[in-house]
């Protein structure tokens, strides 16, 4: 046996002596299989997969979730965007925002017509004060992840990673500042229409992701609903935030796309699909 292996196999024998002390049963296999950990110990299969069952009620349930959730979110889409246009309105009355409401007219259908709304702002290039501030702040930043510990080196990079993309911005406005094709107005209408697109797809996602787990009806509904109806509160919200920053200057625009736009709103997904995970199964007897 090398050296590696008398590691492993001493550590896993230091473990099963210690825990048999202490009165704790630990099992011990023969021969090393892909479930036995590097101590020596067993690797459980994951409560998900152990509860996994795909039965046809189980498919017949993520279908009916899927299509109920979908009719149910397109006939409310024409309300819930008056409920934007009364929260924008609002947020432009009782914010320092210079800006002013527009609508977009769409239509999936002959019968489904819907007017997105999205604030409308001026375009203010960056000014040389405003360049070089977002220039000392982003490489003071970049400088402070060399002080941070060893320990946090997966922070450290997502850090860097995130930094790249003022400095791209402060780059391409330094040079080629008239040249930016895009206007606050387009980009605020487009995040509304990629935020209705997204919540759109969020009974697709569970349906293809938790549905098929056996939580049973109300809870996969339950988990559907909050999602959603989360999204659809978190988005005007959203779009007023990024509004007070592009009123400023479209050089914080690539910023407020890439990191503080859609992707958050995808976190708020995960983030609840990772909570529903952790509930409790329906018990054999039930199924």
């Amino acid at each position: 046996m090398n050296e590696a292996g008398l590691a492993l196999d001493s550590s896993g024998n230091f473990d099963y002596r210690k825990n048999s002390a202490n009165g704790v049963k630990v099992p011990r296999l023969a021969t090393p299989i892909p479930s036995r950990g590097h101590r020596g110990g067993v690797i459980p299969m994951h409560r998900a997969l152990a509860h996994f069952r795909l039965g046809p009620m189980n498919l017949v349930i993520a279908i009916s979730l899927f299509v109920f959730f979908t009719a149910i979110w397109l006939a409310l889409l024409p309300k819930v965007c008056q409920f934007w246009n009364r929260v924008l309105g609002l947020g432009i009355s009782l914010l320092p925002l210079r800006a002013s409401l527009g609508l977009a007219q769409h239509h999936l259908t002959p019968f489904l017509r819907f007017d997105i709304p999205f604030l409308r702002l001026e375009i203010v290039l960056p000014s040389s004060q405003t360049w070089w501030l977002t220039c000392a702040a982003t490489a003071a930043l970049f400088a402070a992840t060399f002080f941070l510990p060893s320990k946090m080196i997966p922070v450290i990079y997502l850090l860097r990673g995130i930094l790249l993309v003022p400095a791209t911005s402060l780059f391409y406005f330094a040079f080629l500042p008239a040249r930016f094709p895009h206007t606050p107005d387009s980009y605020m209408e487009g995040m509304v229409t990629a935020g209705i697109a997204l919540i759109s797809t969020v009974p697709l996602l569970f349906g293809l992701t938790y549905y098929i787990f056996d939580f049973g009806l109300m809870k996969k509904a339950f988990l559907t609903a909050i999602t959603m109806t989360h999204l659809a509160l978190f988005l005007p919200l959203q779009v007023l935030v990024q509004a007070l920053f592009l009123q400023k200057t479209v050089l914080f625009m690539p910023m407020l796309y890439i990191i503080f736009g859609m992707p958050i709103n995808i976190l708020i997904i995960i983030a609840f699909y990772s909570w529903g995970m952790t509930w409790f199964f329906r018990s054999p007897e039930k199924v």
